[in-house]
């Protein structure tokens, strides 16, 4: 979804210049693509989509015909990203099996895709063949995303669920209640090194050590071949109030010191397809 609010992001921009010099417009409109390749520094699919529209707007001739090229392209990536992951979402599910109990990672259905979904989208196709399935979703701290969107999802989509807190997943990996986990990806580099939401890397680690299939769940606009391995990915830094709050209530002393990567790298090895 965020390359998709990116691209409808630059052509909403787009409707706001007022300007009638093309050059003048594309140097406002540069100003708009810049801001927005600020919000995400980690997520290959806002660069892919943002490149496209910047291509775009220079192939036009004036401002109203560049205007109009750009809403007809968000469409059209809106438009793509819904047949990616509809796709992914039937492919994958071929990977959980009747009875499965799966884990999953912060939220990666049609709230956070603007499509069917990536490692949500499989869970819930698998569910859509009849399988009886069960899923496991961490609450995802610090923005607990997984806690206010994946069960809202799940629950709408009629998936039997349990929510547990991030580190309850180990404890229930050694009882033998996971039958695989499936996550969704941000960036994934030509080695297959993998950029998701923290905690992903540790979920990883885990499952190995279990002999659990790891499964990451995404489109083709998140490879960046660009990339050799994950040691080149940017890892986005976030505010540290978000640990140290919840819902803007403080959960620390003042003045405690805290970090807050927003994603992890999970190296190839760790995994399975």
């Amino acid at each position: 979804a965020i390359g998709v609010a990116a691209a409808y992001g630059v052509a909403l921009g787009a409707t706001e210049i007022k300007v009638k010099s093309r050059d003048e417009f594309l140097r406002k409109l540069q100003d708009i693509i810049q801001t927005l390749a600020t919000t995400r520094p980690t997520a290959k699919n806002l660069f892919l989509a943002i490149d496209r529209m910047k291509q775009v707007a220079e192939a036009g001739k004036d401002v109203e015909q560049i205007k109009a090229a750009l809403v007809n392209e968000a469409v059209k990536i809106h438009a793509e990203e819904t047949e990616a992951t509809r796709r992914l979402s039937q492919l994958g599910a071929e990977l959980i099996k009747d009875g499965f109990s799966v884990l999953t990672h912060c939220n990666t259905g049609p709230l956070a895709t603007a499509g069917y979904g990536t490692a949500l989208g499989v869970i819930i196709y698998a569910r859509e063949q009849g399988k009886n399935i069960r899923v496991f979703a961490t609450e995802t701290r610090p923005l607990l995303q997984g806690a206010r969107l994946t069960t809202y999802e799940l629950k709408e989509a009629k998936v039997p669920f349990t929510l547990i807190t991030d580190s309850m997943a180990g404890y229930f990996m050694s009882r033998g209640q996971i039958d695989c986990v499936i996550v969704g990806a941000d960036r994934i580099a030509a080695n297959g090194d993998t950029a998701n939401k923290i905690g992903t890397y540790t979920l990883a680690v885990l499952a190995r050590e279990h002999d659990i299939p790891f499964y990451v769940a995404a489109p083709t606009s998140t490879i960046d071949l660009s990339l050799a391995s994950g040691d080149e990915i940017t890892i986005e830094e976030r505010s540290p109030e978000e640990v140290t709050h919840i819902q803007g209530i403080s959960i620390a002393p003042e003045g405690t010191q805290a970090r807050n990567p927003a994603f992890d790298i999970t190296p190839h090895r760790y995994i399975t397809a």
